[in-house]
């Protein structure tokens, strides 16, 4: 699928807090300052697509590749049920229910278990989106017309080359995003998200959420990477030097990951819209090499210091991982 193909790109690394969010063109944020609407507007969106029911088909780009999944979403007394599959290349299905996730991987006859932590398109901006206008303006633009409904365009453009710029196009109505773009400091396009049929609102039945690989995967192997692996919250060992500007430190934890001889530290910054994770470990046999790797919005940095390797994933410019990441280090005692 779209956004959780990104996730499932990097997992052969670790299981990442990601975000996954659309964007703009960065000029002017100095002069610019964010008016009530277009407040009222991320409000609007931020609880769109966790309160209504819609259904349909998006696509999403990032440089040459393009991919197209389907999503069905409904809410009842019960939470939020979703369910998001892939229509080209290798089959993959993720059923929701409120945090928890099944993700069927038939190619490898694999169902993976786990606790949602990330935000998928079109659930891009977090609940508590009022901290977003630190670090952002927001502006209510002009409308425009996706998937043949009416959409309001909100911009989020960053105040400093930390993070990216944002672009919705939420529908006029209910305040769905439609259209998400993410572009660098230069207004080039990073990824975009784009519905190209949908249904709004409306009952639908629950069959439309139940995977169709339910009844075949009694015999699959089954990976309970998040749910059922030890997890403890507990203060890490090591710190940020230099704190970057905006960021601001969610959780931290020790988490216990399939593959891993021992348990790793995670370590979660946020700036209200996109999180970082921190992730630091024994040094494995065969480490991945150092550096920069990216897919889309999403950067990942890999180094070592004092013996372990520590990587850095979110979905921010490739300097932000990177200087997180050379500022990682044991904490002074």
């Amino acid at each position: 699928m779209a956004a959780p193909a990104r996730l499932h790109a990097m997992r052969a690394a670790f299981p990442v807090f990601l975000t996954f969010v659309g964007a703009f063109t960065c000029t002017g944020y100095v002069a610019a300052e964010t008016s009530g609407d277009a407040l009222a507007w991320l409000k609007k969106i931020a609880a769109a697509s966790r309160q209504i029911n819609y259904a349909g088909t998006f696509v999403y780009q990032h440089g040459r590749k393009m991919e197209t999944s389907r999503i069905a979403h409904r809410v009842d007394a019960g939470g939020e049920y979703e369910k998001l599959e892939t229509l080209d290349g290798p089959p993959r299905e993720i059923v929701r229910n409120n945090e928890n996730i099944t993700c069927y991987l038939p190619d490898t006859k694999t169902v993976i278990i786990e606790k949602r932590t990330t935000r998928q398109f079109p659930a891009l901006l977090p609940e508590q989106w009022s901290d977003i206008a630190e670090n952002y303006v927001a502006t209510k633009e002009g409308q425009d017309r996706v998937a043949g409904y009416d959409c309001q365009v909100i911009t989020l453009e960053p105040k400093d080359n930390l993070r990216y710029g944002h672009r919705f196009c939420a529908e006029l109505a209910s305040g769905l995003p439609l259209r998400a773009r993410t572009v660098n400091e230069k207004g080039e396009l990073v990824d975009l998200f784009a519905f190209t049929q949908l249904t709004i609102g409306g009952a639908f039945s629950k069959d439309l959420l139940k995977s169709r690989f339910a009844g075949k995967s009694a015999s699959w192997h089954t990976e309970r990477s998040e749910l059922e692996q030890g997890e403890t919250g507990a203060v890490s060992d090591w710190v940020l030097k230099s704190p970057l500007a905006g960021f601001k430190k969610l959780t931290e934890m020790k988490r216990s990951i399939a593959g891993r001889q021992s348990q790793v530290s995670h370590i979660v910054y946020s700036d209200g819209l996109a999180a970082v994770s921190v992730f630091v470990e024994t040094m494995p046999k065969s480490p991945p090499p150092p550096g920069p790797t990216y897919q889309g919005a999403v950067n990942m940095y890999v180094t070592s210091t004092s013996g372990q390797m520590v990587t850095v994933v979110g979905e921010t410019p490739a300097r932000t991982v990177k200087q997180i990441a050379e500022s990682f280090a044991p904490r002074e005692r």
